[in-house]
């Protein structure tokens, strides 16, 4: 933890000592997991305008096309009676087919910036459309429970659900069950992932044992698939290689807002705090100091970092490292199993969070 660290040098560098992200036990009240239902900071301001389709992959422009074109189709009636029919902008379809768009595609495609988009272009006020995470909102259902969780979002035009990965059997059922109910109340879906949704649950548990629930739950949705390179690489330099725990804990101190903790510790108390909670455990945070970064110990505690760089990221909350460098956070055995996509996705934005960290340090 922070209190351990000794500010090297004979003066301190800073009248007050770094937060510790270790000594939070943040608490959350339902009612703030449905307010916080938005695109995250880091989306506030995108829109289709923003996304720069890659000329060599045309499936970028033509989802732009198909999402504005849906977002355009839910400025009428809830999707219930009379609104219906309006699904897609389309008086003439009757919405027996997929009510909802699922964005396919590789790590850092601009999937969440589309999602982000079409939340932004749904005519409709911020209390009618709901933005999360798969974890997220498998958190509400426990916060609020399955039927209130229902009414709550009933009334909604949109439920863009990101990051849609189906990790135990439990969730496969909980999630089917729950978007099955919203569609039957005219809510529309959208959502992204790396895995198509007759796919889900592919490496990660006996597939054919859930396999009526997946094809199920993947024919709500109109699979979207979007090609291209990771852009947190396209002419990007490479992640700087990890500081010393010196220049790490002296950048924490030099750092208003900055929080400064050694990585063991820190995997240690993710344990005590449930991931719904991790949002609010960086509230404030400027940056994140991290000293003794070393490999993950096991995949319950991988899990948990996941999720952590994912709410580190969506606030654009840099993190600055001391010893081992991102990219061997995971064993082969982890990176080769079949939560492997969230570890790479997870290492992916580590490292464009490191890259927004080197100016902390003193050159």
């Amino acid at each position: 933890m922070s209190s351990s660290h000794a500010v090297p040098g004979s003066s301190p560098i800073a009248e007050t000592a770094p937060l510790s992200l270790c000594a939070r036990e943040p608490h959350v009240p339902a009612d703030r997991l449905v307010a916080e239902m938005v695109p995250p900071p880091r989306f506030d301001s995108v829109r289709f305008d923003t996304y720069v389709p890659d000329p060599d992959q045309p499936s970028q422009t033509e989802a732009v096309r198909v999402l504005s074109d849906f977002a355009a189709g839910l400025g009428g009636a809830h999707a219930s009676g009379s609104g219906k029919r309006k699904w897609f902008g389309r008086k003439t379809e009757v919405p027996s087919g997929p009510r909802g768009v699922y964005l396919d595609g590789g790590y850092g495609v601009g999937k969440t910036h589309l999602l982000a988009s079409l939340w932004h272009a749904t005519p409709a006020a911020p209390s009618l459309k709901a933005f999360g995470t798969f974890v997220e909102l498998t958190n509400l259902v426990g916060a609020l429970g399955f039927q209130q969780t229902v009414r709550t979002l009933s009334g909604h035009r949109l439920l863009c659900i990101d990051e849609f990965e189906l990790d135990d059997p439990g969730d496969t059922v909980l999630v089917s069950s729950l978007l099955s109910r919203l569609v039957e109340e005219g809510v529309a879906l959208a959502a992204t992932s790396n895995t198509l949704p007759g796919k889900l649950g592919e490496g990660r548990f006996a597939a054919a044992d859930f396999l009526r629930e997946i094809q199920g739950l993947s024919a709500h949705f109109r699979p979207l698939r979007i090609d291209g390179e990771d852009y947190r690489h396209r002419g990007l330099p490479e992640a700087p290689p990890p500081f010393s725990d010196e220049q790490v804990t002296r950048a924490a101190y030099a750092t208003p807002g900055a929080s400064l903790d050694d990585f063991p510790a820190l995997l240690d108390h993710l344990a005590r705090v449930h991931p719904s909670r991790y949002g609010a455990l960086t509230d404030g945070v400027r940056a994140v100091c991290l000293t003794e970064v070393r490999p993950v110990p096991d995949q319950s505690t991988a899990l948990r970092l996941v999720v952590l760089a994912d709410r580190l990221y969506d606030r654009e909350v840099p993190v600055l490292a001391a010893g081992l460098p991102f990219d061997r956070l995971f064993s082969e055995e982890m990176l080769n199993g079949g939560y492997r996509k969230k570890y790479f996705r997870a290492i992916s934005r580590l490292t464009a969070l490191a890259r927004d960290a080197k100016g902390l340090v003193a050159q």
